[in-house]
């Protein structure tokens, strides 16, 4: 049994990958959009080296199936290279079975790390690392308090691909309201093309806990998307992109519309199911507001 801090979160592509928590909460945990982290048990902190070993092999003993580790919570990309290297040597000790091991990484994480050292935290079953850009525009990081800017997410996005190492990226659909959608589709779509990552994700921004902490950066002036505006901005992002060969999905529970596909060869086909929606909605199987969530 795995002594887990919760809750616990994981992207969805984890689903079956043993959730190994070697950091608690978030480092930076200012966004004004994110409430994952904001219970009191939460407050950020390594792990000490002891109880992350002591979990490694419990999971060791474990008749549970996996093949792929995910460190938990919000940016265990944090911690020392030196620590990370400790507990990928202890995966590899204990479990040589996985074959892969993947992170959250908020971009400030790298600052401090070298390319050779993400090669080397490669070489010891590092894989893939979510980065969480949720916007490219300036002005809609500012405002949700990111803590980062369109060059410092650049950075760490090409920095994660000269190692070797692959990106799955998060954008959030709707999160500069009505007010900045075009420019937040228009950036967010330049940093895409520039990085070119692996794997992209569009999820909705959404507020189970209420919007006043988003609000308050935006001077109150922040209208949230309706459905349309929301498949207006997709569109507009969908079509400013330039990608190789990016897989592409939105099946997250927070959207209306699930789309999967590779880009660029699918892009036609994703932005034909988006004037589905948009003009012909009952032709499109579209998920209810009960559906929906986080």
């Amino acid at each position: 049994m795995l002594n887990y801090i919760e809750p616990v979160f994981r992207p969805p592509s984890e689903a079956r990958s043993l959730i190994l928590q070697v950091t608690n909460g978030c480092s930076w945990n200012n966004c004004t959009f994110c409430e994952m982290y904001t219970q009191e048990q939460k407050k950020f902190r390594a792990r000490k080296e002891e109880e992350v070993e002591a979990d490694i092999k419990a999971a060791a003993r474990s008749v549970m199936p996996f093949e792929k580790v995910f460190l938990a919570d919000g940016d265990a990309m944090v911690l020392p290279t030196r620590r990370l290297i400790s507990i990928l040597e202890l995966i590899r000790e204990h479990m040589p079975w996985v074959k892969r091991v993947s992170s959250y990484c908020l971009p400030r994480n790298l600052k401090k790390k070298s390319v050779e050292d993400l090669q080397l935290l490669k070489s010891l079953g590092l894989d893939i690392l979510y980065v969480g850009c949720e916007s490219g525009d300036d002005e809609v990081l500012q405002k949700v308090n990111k803590g980062e800017t369109y060059e410092t997410q650049k950075d760490a996005l090409l920095k994660i691909k000269a190692a070797g190492l692959r990106s799955s990226v998060m954008i959030l659909n709707g999160l500069g309201g009505s007010e900045l959608t075009e420019q937040h589709a228009l950036n967010s779509a330049k940093l895409m093309n520039e990085c070119q990552p692996d794997y992209l994700s569009t999820l909705v921004v959404s507020f189970p806990l209420g919007e006043a902490r988003l609000r308050e950066g935006f001077a109150h002036n922040w209208t949230m998307l309706d459905q349309t505006g929301l498949f207006l901005e997709l569109k507009y992002f969908l079509s400013q992109l330039e990608l190789t060969n990016t897989i592409y999905r939105s099946d997250h529970a927070s959207n209306y519309l699930p789309l999967k596909g590779t880009l660029g060869a699918d892009k036609h086909k994703l932005l034909a199911q988006l004037d589905m929606a948009l003009y012909q909605p009952d032709k499109v199987r579209l998920r209810q507001e009960w559906q929906r969530g986080l």
